[in-house]
């Protein structure tokens, strides 16, 4: 049974890997590369290579994402992860079917600044879901696994400095109207991806002092399905004994909590915290 259950996870798991990975390939090959959006990463290098040679940015990407599997391979050995391997291969085979199926001469609308806002959010959304469960897109990240095997190098510095340098050639590859699209798509990149992961992980943290926790418990254990903690206080100006609970819960949950409180402890003083990732039982493992 626990066999099974291991392996319907892992299935779930690729299966979720798959559909971030192909939302990216989408992503990028309908808005990023019919823009000549170059903001980083191996399709942005891919996207300025393309330009200056008669070889596509999606057959670059294939190349350099071989290229850099390879050497993660000779680099890193058992240490180089399964799901990057994955993620490599599926985007770039990917790109280079969708070249072939659906080839594009232009961009897809006469809106770059809409394709811009596509061309960053879908792959960064994916992106985020990759990271959320413990996989990569491939590429540029190879290289920051073997800078932190080899190296003593800030990795994220070193990355951005790299970056950096293709939105700069794409300036005087192409114009200077493309040159700042991508640097606007360098900035909000990141921004949108730590965006999606906080949002993903997302729980309430209540901090509830009350006279009679007993109610408040029974509600949290019975109908939400969770636990806490409950610990005795005192407070500085009356000096009277007050109880404090302490709680998790999911955004869902945290409604139901607070307006359960509202309504039939409305003595009870409550605080409730953003948490951008909780682990423990019942929520995020430690693995």
């Amino acid at each position: 049974m626990e066999k099974h259950s291991k392996l319907w996870n892992t299935f779930l798991e690729y299966a979720l890997i798959t559909a971030a990975t192909l939302i990216i390939v989408g992503g990028t090959y309908v808005f990023k590369f019919p823009n000549n959006f170059s903001f980083g990463g191996v399709t942005g290098i891919a996207v300025v290579l393309g330009r200056v040679s008669s070889i596509s940015p999606s057959t670059w990407t294939f190349i350099i994402n071989m290229a850099l599997l390879v050497l993660g391979f000779a680099m890193l050995g058992k240490d180089f992860g399964v799901k990057t391997v994955y993620v490599s291969v599926l985007m770039s085979a990917g790109l280079s079917l969708m070249e072939k199926l659906f080839p594009m001469s232009g961009p897809l609308t006469q809106q770059p600044v809409l394709e811009l806002v596509f061309a960053i959010s879908l792959p960064a959304f994916a992106s985020a879901v990759l990271f959320n469960i413990g996989a990569s897109s491939g590429g540029t990240d190879i290289l920051a696994m073997i800078f932190r095997k080899y190296s003593t190098v800030n990795i994220g510095t070193a990355l951005l400095i790299v970056d950096l340098f293709v939105t700069i050639a794409a300036c005087f590859v192409f114009d200077a109207q493309t040159g700042l699209f991508s640097f606007c798509g360098l900035m909000a990149k990141s921004l949108v991806i730590d965006g999606v992961i906080e949002n993903i992980n997302l729980c309430k943290y209540f901090t509830i002092i009350c006279n009679n926790p007993e109610p408040i418990c029974k509600f949290i254990n019975n109908e939400l399905m969770r636990s806490s903690t409950v610990f005795k206080a005192e407070g500085s100006y009356t000096h009277s004994q007050r109880t404090i609970i302490l709680t998790v819960m999911t955004r869902s949950q945290a409604v139901l909590l607070r307006n359960y409180i509202r309504a039939n402890a409305p003595d009870a003083f409550m605080m409730i915290t953003n948490s951008s990732e909780i682990i423990g039982k019942g929520f995020k493992g430690f693995i």
